[in-house]
């Protein structure tokens, strides 16, 4: 499973989201620091979802961290927007 499939389905089973966009940005960083030739190395995500409602900005994108576990280590950056 890609990292971005595995990105969505995360993301979905925890917060059952309204709204999820999951772009890899990989292509945009080819051959910049970071960059590990997989093609999966930069991901930007969307995300509305009722869970995350009511926290604060660090709370959404902690609990967006939690749910994605250890993808956020193998890959070298994640934009998110989960506000």
């Amino acid at each position: 499973m890609s990292i971005e499939s595995e990105i969505r389905s995360r993301l979905t089973a925890e917060f059952q989201p309204v709204k999820l966009e999951v772009v890899n940005d990989s292509a945009k960083h080819a051959g910049h620091s970071g960059d590990d030739g997989t093609g999966e190395s930069h991901f930007a995500v969307l995300i509305r979802a009722e869970a995350l409602a009511g926290l604060s900005r660090v709370a959404r994108h902690r609990a967006v961290h939690k749910a994605l576990g250890d993808l956020t280590t193998r890959v070298h950056a994640m934009a998110i927007d989960a506000g």
